[in-house]
């Protein structure tokens, strides 16, 4: 059976050495993971002891670290009346649709002057060449 921790008890485990964080009403023991954070340690330490769910979903992060992330789990947050809402949708929710419609502008608009720089460089040459022919 899951332990059940309040924001409190969560809120009193904020040093390196001695690290919960709150993502998805779940309650991590980050401590032994806090050296091997690829972002670096100072990113936890900013979150210790508090609900990470915002700063962990912003990052998006891979299926390797979610099983990581599974790994130090200790149990669930018991909410209470006061307690912060947390401030992204819990798992399952349904999330607006990204919008990708204009995701690859960028890449079409340099193949767009790459293309238009050749055809520019051999019609130059090709007149280069027609002018040189008229004077022989």
């Amino acid at each position: 059976m899951s332990a059940e921790f309040t924001y409190q008890d969560v809120a009193e485990h904020n040093t390196k050495k001695d690290l919960y964080l709150v993502i998805h009403d779940v309650v991590y023991d980050s401590s032994k993971f806090v050296d091997e954070h690829p972002g670096g340690e100072e990113v936890l330490l900013d979150v210790a002891g508090q609900d990470a769910t915002e700063a962990f979903e912003d990052v998006g992060h891979s299926d390797e670290a979610r099983e990581t992330l599974a790994a130090l789990k200790v149990g669930t947050l018991k909410r209470k009346a006061g307690d912060p809402k947390p401030k992204t949708p819990l798992p399952g929710a349904v999330a607006p649709a990204a919008n990708t419609q204009g995701a690859g502008l960028g890449v079409g608009l340099y193949a767009v002057v790459l293309i238009g720089g050749l055809v520019a460089f051999y019609a130059y040459q090709y007149l280069q060449q027609q002018q040189a022919a008229q004077k022989a």
